[in-house]
C-alpha cells in the first residue's frame, strides 16, 4: 500500500475537516497517512515518490489560504519535474465567486506542468450545494484509495 501525505489549505476549517474524514478511510484501505497543516517544502519532498492528496479551499479571487500558499509557491519556484509523484486534489469553493475552486485548480495545473501523475479526477466541492463537504468527499476518497 501507499504512503499518503494530505496537504491542507484551510481558512475556516472545512478543508481540515475533510482531511480528518479522509484519513481513516485511507487507513482502512491499508495506506499510511499523515496530515500536514502549514506544510513545508521538506514535508512535501518526503512524498516526492509517494502519493500526495491536496485538500484546499479557495479565498478571495482564486487565492490560496495562508496555510498552503507558501507550499504552493515553494513547489512552483524550487522544484521542477516531479514524475514520480502521484497525487489527487479535492478543491473546496463557492460557485458564487468568479474563480470557483481556483486554488485547487491552480495546484492541479502546477503539478500537471511538473509531470506528476494525477490519480482520478479533480474533485470540486461547491459550498452553495454541499454545506457538509464530507458527504461528497468520503465516497470520492473511498474510490481514490483503490486507485493508488
Amino acid at each position: 500500500m501507499s504512503q499518503v501525505g494530505i496537504f491542507v489549505g484551510t481558512v475556516y476549517g472545512n478543508a481540515l475537516l475533510v482531511a480528518e474524514e479522509a484519513e481513516p478511510v485511507l487507513q482502512q484501505a491499508g495506506h499510511q497517512v499523515k496530515i500536514f497543516e502549514d506544510a513545508t517544502l521538506a514535508d512535501w519532498q518526503q512524498y516526492s515518490d509517494q502519493v500526495a492528496l491536496i485538500i484546499t479551499s479557495t479565498t478571495g479571487q482564486g487565492d490560496f489560504p495562508d496555510s498552503i500558499a507558501g507550499l504552493f509557491h515553494a513547489i512552483r519556484d524550487q522544484l521542477g519535474h516531479q514524475p514520480q509523484l502521484q497525487y489527487g486534489v479535492i478543491a473546496l469553493g463557492d460557485s458564487s465567486y468568479d474563480h470557483f475552486c481556483g486554488a485547487g485548480k491552480n495546484f492541479d495545473a502546477l503539478l500537471q506542468e511538473q509531470g506528476a501523475t494525477r490519480v482520478g479526477e479533480l474533485l470540486t466541492i461547491d459550498a452553495m450545494e454541499n454545506p457538509e463537504p464530507e458527504a461528497v468527499t468520503t465516497p470520492w476518497v473511498e474510490a481514490w484509495a483503490k486507485l493508488i
